[in-house]
């Protein structure tokens, strides 16, 4: 499948014709949902969950479906109904002609003071992994891990440690909008041999709008 990353978060997934479209937030571009077929949301904060821009694509889109944690289904629901689908953890579903799998319940820790909401991960087609905001591990073969690779909930050995318990063949960077451009190569130095490294995996970014196969 054809893998294109949007701003922070966002990523778009294309085969034979469909498309499948995962947190398109207000950190990524205005159209990143845009001719979706399908959309994922991992959870209800604004960088990866746009009502806005969820209602337009599905407005512009009849035949297309969104799948998400109750709390973005609910604000949904009721607009586009048979359209707006609930899910958690250990579903199994077909979106846009991609299985996918749901893992996960919460997102991960920002502060004790703070509610944590839920959060889904997705596994599309058995190979692309998304997590959303929690370091949560599927427990089976994941060949591209999109890589939460910065955020108030996470530390640098955290993410480390998730991609070695992973061990997929790739990673691709994710959740890095509020990272700077003299913040980005101290990661990458530290995926690799000058720091303590992510063993077998490899390390790989893509910039808005550029794609890679996967």
């Amino acid at each position: 499948m054809r893998l294109t990353k949007h701003g922070h978060a966002c990523v778009r997934l294309e085969r034979d014709g469909r498309t499948l479209v995962i947190d398109p937030g207000a950190f990524s571009e205005s159209d990143a949902a845009a001719g979706a077929d399908a959309i994922l949301v991992t959870h209800e904060h604004p960088d990866h969950f746009d009502e806005g821009r969820l209602r337009a694509a599905l407005e512009a889109r009849p035949d297309a479906a969104l799948w998400a944690p109750r709390a973005v289904a609910g604000a949904l629901t009721a607009a586009f109904p048979g359209r707006v689908h609930t899910v958690g953890d250990g579903d199994v579903f077909e979106a846009a002609g991609f299985p996918v799998e749901a893992h996960g319940e919460l997102h991960a820790v920002i502060h004790p003071d703070l509610p944590r909401v839920a959060n889904t991960g997705y596994l599309v087609d058995g190979s692309v992994f998304h997590p959303g905001d929690a370091l949560t591990v599927p427990h089976r073969r994941v060949r591209t891990l999109l890589l939460p690779l910065q955020a108030p909930w996470s530390k640098f050995s955290e993410i480390v440690d998730y991609v070695r318990e992973v061990a997929p063949e790739r990673a691709y960077d994710v959740h890095d909008g509020l990272l700077s451009e003299q913040g980005v190569p101290v990661y990458e130095r530290m995926f690799g041999p000058a720091g303590p490294g992510i063993g077998a995996t490899e390390h790989l970014r893509l910039a808005p709008g550029e794609s890679a196969q996967v």
